[in-house]
């Protein structure tokens, strides 16, 4: 019994020590509230994107319109994904895990468009330049944070060693 009190206890010491020896990175900026990503050893994990409008040299009215469909706020997304991950020397391939939040779309009668996500997405993934896919949920929310916004993405990607 004292031994394995005793083996038990180490072994708490020592996941306790590993676990406190994560080297933990916020990618940030005084200009917004929160990351942008944040590592957590050789994991980074990305705040969800929202599309940047269709043109951007327009100022945007705040309107759906100045930023496009589903399948063009989604392009907007994976493209500004592909930056940040770029920024930390990561790439697309490298993401595991990605969350899709979805609005529903008052041109498809309230419902998310998940065609159009997904056009926007085989843009991206499992492509003959790049083949992996990361596991993936994808979800109708009742909104998203901007009124104007169809998508929000958030991604998880890991390095390799």
């Amino acid at each position: 019994m004292r031994t394995g009190l005793a083996a038990a206890a180490l072994l708490c010491a020592a996941v306790g020590t590993a676990m406190a020896q994560t080297k933990v990175v916020h990618v940030q900026s005084d200009a917004s509230p929160l990351a942008t990503a944040v590592w957590a050893g050789d994991t980074l994990y990305v705040s969800g994107q929202l599309a940047s409008p269709v043109t951007p040299a327009d100022p945007a009215t705040g309107k759906t319109a100045d930023y496009g469909d589903t399948q063009a706020q989604a392009t907007s997304i994976f493209k500004k994904l592909d930056a940040i991950l770029k920024a930390q020397g990561l790439t697309l391939g490298d993401v595991v895990n990605m969350h899709v939040y979805m609005a529903g779309d008052p041109n498809k009668g309230g419902k998310m468009d998940f065609a159009g996500l997904q056009a926007a997405y085989l843009q991206y993934f499992g492509t003959k330049d790049q083949p992996n896919k990361p596991s993936r949920a994808a979800m109708q929310v009742a909104a998203l944070a901007a009124p104007w916004a169809l998508v929000e993405i958030e991604v998880i990607a890991v390095r390799s060693k």
